[in-house]
């Protein structure tokens, strides 16, 4: 005798609960004009049984995918590489673990187009969106503006909009805490290594520096533009060296940057900090771990990753109107590079 049995069906919820197949399946899918009674009669039937809903036919009444895409346009290798991407590729992840909603990962392959992930957000295969690391040319703002698809950056999106929401840090304050630091510790040729100008946190971070330089009266101008990776830094740190070799001071817009700068600079002679200050951006793990220690900006990167989660999940859920985008503080975490 073969003691198997076979999952339940549908249509035995719907004559254990005493109502219609298509009732039942507007109860268990999440459908409309189901009355309290025959709702409380499948919820029951379908704890007595064990009864489980099938995902593709939910999706059909609800037209839900049950899935959400993390979407960062940078390739795999940077992805892999890069401990803000990393980690913010954990979080989410992490704060999904408590729903039923599936991941789904979209990373931009070396040298193509953003039209791959355009169109596959805009073909209905997922029911939100988190953008993380977005460049001002890779289409996103638009595509997902034109597909109403919900959405929540982290990061400042270059055109934020009510529909555009974002969760992002004061990266402006943050450039100015770095700058007043140097400022403060009696340095007078301040240079910078600023992350790409085609995002807008690379933008936001030379704008506070620029404004605190210029408020001292102090020259502006030694700045070079990195890729917030290590050897972009390092080569960075070598034209600033090579065209103002009187640097003092010196704001990197990211950890793995300055780490790539430090190097630079021990290779060349110049003692940090006693020739040269040095105040990076993120407070990763690794600026506990150069030589020196790094003093940085914090760069409240879980709080964020947790905030455009939950954002994201309202939207979904239909409970969005009265959410906002929201901006977190820095704060200035003293190592031993200044």
């Amino acid at each position: 005798m073969n003691s198997l049995r076979s999952a339940p069906t549908l249509d035995e919820v719907a004559q254990t609960a005493g109502v219609s197949r298509s009732t039942a399946s507007r109860a268990i899918n999440g459908g409309l004009r189901v009355s309290p009674e025959a709702q409380a009669a499948v919820d029951a039937a379908v704890a007595q049984l064990g009864y489980t809903p099938n995902r593709a036919a939910r999706s059909l009444v609800t037209r839900r995918t049950d899935s959400i895409a993390l979407v960062v346009p940078e390739p795999d290798e940077r992805i892999l590489t890069d401990p803000f991407l990393a980690g913010t590729m954990r979080g989410v992840s992490a704060a999904l673990g408590g729903t039923d909603l599936q991941l789904v990962l979209l990373f931009a392959r070396p040298d193509e187009q953003p039209g791959r992930i355009v169109r596959y957000l805009s073909s209905g295969h997922v029911d939100g969106a988190i953008v993380a690391s977005h460049h001002r040319d890779d289409e996103l703002e638009e595509a997902l503006l034109a597909a109403r698809l919900p959405a929540v950056f982290v990061g400042r999106p270059f055109r934020p909009t009510p529909d555009l929401l974002y969760v992002d840090v004061d990266n402006v304050e943050g450039g100015r805490l770095a700058a007043r630091r140097l400022v403060e510790a009696g340095r007078r040729r301040i240079a910078t290594i600023a992350g790409p100008q085609d995002m807008t946190a690379g933008v936001d971070r030379l704008t506070g520096w620029r404004e605190v330089l210029q408020g001292a009266g102090l020259p502006d101008d030694a700045v070079e533009i990195g890729d917030f990776a290590v050897s972009g830094g390092a080569a960075a740190m070598e034209r600033i060296l090579a065209s103002h070799p009187d640097v003092d001071g010196l704001f990197v817009a990211s950890d793995l940057m300055a780490e790539g700068a430090l190097r630079v600079l021990a290779a060349h002679g110049r003692v940090v900090p006693g020739d040269v200050s040095v105040v990076g951006f993120d407070n990763l793990a690794t600026a506990a771990s150069t030589v020196p220690p790094l003093t940085t900006v914090q760069n409240p990167m879980v709080e964020m990753v947790r905030g455009a989660t939950d954002l994201l999940l309202d939207l979904v859920g239909g409970r969005g109107d009265e959410i906002a985008s929201q901006v977190l503080s820095p704060e200035l975490v003293e190592r031993d590079s200044v």
